[in-house]
């Protein structure tokens, strides 16, 4: 295969993110297997810019033995295995494996290369020896670091299951609980956290906590409400008694004292009765479409922000789970959805037969709207009266937006959640891949499917 720069592997690999072009056609414009492009895709995927800086790495025994095991264990091949690890080449996994399964252990070991410097009476330097691979040194010496592995992540997936992200300031803790039990140089290389952090954060144990008084006024309000206050409400409260405090700090001392609102976001209805002409449920929960533009499925949600709401109406693709386009509004008047409909409109062509699923909301009677639909020749499908299994794709699909998206991040003000959304909506089409997509993000999929018709 020939050389490639580092621009040049970048080149192909944005030109296949950027969803107009497919593995194949860019790996033939480039003179090489398309498998080869896809393990640059992966690479750059699990390690960034770092997976094509070259390296000069002397695998010990161990490494290779745990690569070895991953796969075993995970039924992992080696072209994933060399993605995961980082190893240039999946070639030399596959030596490693054909040489264990041959030789045993053994077979692993690195030759080394080159004579022992001697001293002036040509005696050999001799350096402090380590066991010998096999012996009851290395299974003794192995078996500690097991158990020294076991320890430490126990005590980090107590923690990650009350609060969810570690932090350095939490590995810290954990090497100075089990610093007597064994050597800070090798707990400081598991939890992967230089030396200088580990003792900075030992100096702050000693020290007192300044929200100590702070931390017992959050937990008073909370319980004195039953906990229906989030943390920007006890924001709020601490405020009415003059205690000015960051929404961000609040909401960082509830997650340490395990703190959470037991109120959830309602799902929001449009339904009123039937304020026009209900539509057949012509859909009929087939979700299946045969290509771009043969079957969309539409409905609204509400959100809260900043106490106030919020209504995202948008329309997506059944053949490839594509957002078509959406509209945000603080108020979910008839706009909200005639906007939509007009900026979705853009994408058919005379050619299209559409078919156009919702729920029996009083936006999806109104004679405008289905004025709209039978003038471009678009079928107008309904769910039954209650019934939210019948549009249950794009239900689904608010449940992974709110969940991936809303419950995760912090916004500033309305205007900064909407430019995170659009980079979500982005994010989503053309980068979130889907097992059933055959492990492609929506635009990719129907750009492959273009393709290869």
């Amino acid at each position: 295969m020939p050389y490639f720069s580092l621009d040049e592997k970048l080149n192909a690999i944005h030109r296949y993110q950027d969803g107009t072009e497919g593995v194949k056609s860019i790996a033939k414009s480039l003179g090489i297997n398309h498998e080869a492009l896809r393990m640059w895709i992966r690479q750059y995927e699990y390690h960034g810019v770092k997976a094509f800086e070259k390296t000069y790495t002397a695998y010990s025994t161990a490494y290779k033995l745990d690569v070895l095991n991953y796969m075993n264990e995970n039924g992992t091949s080696p072209n994933e295995a060399a993605v995961i690890f980082n190893i240039s080449s999946p070639g030399i996994i596959r030596k490693w494996r054909s040489q264990y399964h041959e030789h045993g252990l053994d077979a692993l070991k690195s030759k080394k290369k080159g004579r022992l410097p001697v001293t002036d009476k040509n005696k050999k330097i001799t350096k402090k020896q380590e066991p010998t691979e096999g012996s009851v040194e290395a299974l003794q010496a192995e078996i500690e670091r097991l158990r020294m592995e076991n320890a430490y992540f126990k005590k980090v997936e107590c923690l990650s299951s009350k609060q969810g992200k570690i932090t350095k300031q939490d590995k810290s803790q954990i090497v100075y609980e089990l610093r007597l039990e064994f050597t800070v140089n090798a707990l400081l290389e598991l939890a992967e956290i230089p030396r200088s952090t580990f003792y900075y954060w030992v100096k702050q144990l000693d020290k007192p906590d300044p929200d100590v008084e702070l931390k017992l006024l959050i937990q008073s309000i909370y319980e004195e409400h039953k906990g229906l206050y989030g943390y920007r409400r006890i924001r709020d409260e601490l405020l009415n008694r003059d205690y000015r405090v960051n929404h961000k700090k609040v909401q960082r001392i509830m997650k340490e004292l395990g703190l959470k609102s037991i109120v959830r976001m309602k799902k929001y209805r449009s339904y009123k009765g039937t304020v026009g002409k209900i539509a057949p449920n012509v859909l009929d929960r087939n979700f299946k479409a045969q290509k771009p533009n043969e079957k969309w499925v539409t409905d609204i949600t509400e959100l809260k922000l900043f106490g106030e709401k919020l209504y995202l109406s948008p329309v997506l693709d059944l053949y490839n789970g594509e957002i078509i386009t959406y509209t945000v509004a603080s108020r979910p008047t008839y706009s909200l959805v005639s906007e939509m409909l007009n900026q979705a409109f853009k994408r058919l062509s005379e050619e299209d037969e559409l078919l156009l699923h919702s729920d029996q909301g009083w936006h999806y009677q109104m004679k405008q709207y289905q004025h709209a639909l039978k003038k471009k020749g678009i079928t107008q499908s309904m769910s039954r009266k209650g019934n939210c299994y019948d549009n249950a794709v794009i239900e689904n699909f608010f449940g992974i937006m709110k969940s991936e998206f809303l419950y995760l991040n912090e916004f500033e003000s309305v205007d900064h959640f909407k430019l995170e959304l659009a980079r979500y909506m982005n994010y989503y089409n053309h980068k979130r891949i889907k097992a059933r997509l055959k492990g492609m993000s929506p635009v990719q999929y129907r750009t492959h499917a273009q393709q290869v018709a």
